[in-house]
């Protein structure tokens, strides 16, 4: 018999699966696309977010709130002649945080690639 049944015996030398460092704060979908795309800029626009990742106002400004919270970026409020806009800066954090996550993800693309395609 195949599958589950026939994983490796458990070995207290082997790291934990890369799945586990990962950070939900980041991962999520949304807020993976709003921290690379800030990655790829020195700083977006709400606006250039919302189009680019296909949200309303209201759904980014949440993800926003959560990421602002845990420090991974900054937001600016200001003018850009007479109209309101709002700026997003990806902080040092952030960039760790979202390289750490790329570093996860790609040791469990590996971990899959490496399985022999089961």
């Amino acid at each position: 018999m195949s599958g589950a049944l026939d994983s490796p015996e458990p070995d207290e030398t082997d790291s934990p699966h890369p799945v586990t460092g990962l950070d939900e704060r980041v991962h999520q979908r949304v807020r993976l696309g709003i921290l690379t795309i800030a990655h790829e800029a020195r700083r977006v626009e709400f606006g250039y977010l919302r189009t680019q990742l296909e949200l309303t106002a209201g759904n980014l400004s949440q993800h926003l709130a959560v990421l602002e919270t845990a420090g991974l970026v900054e937001i600016e409020k200001g003018y850009a002649g007479r109209r309101g806009r709002t700026w997003i800066t990806l902080t040092a954090a952030g960039s760790a945080a979202l390289a750490e996550e790329i570093a996860r993800l790609k040791l469990l693309i590996a971990r899959v690639e490496t399985a022999g395609g089961q």
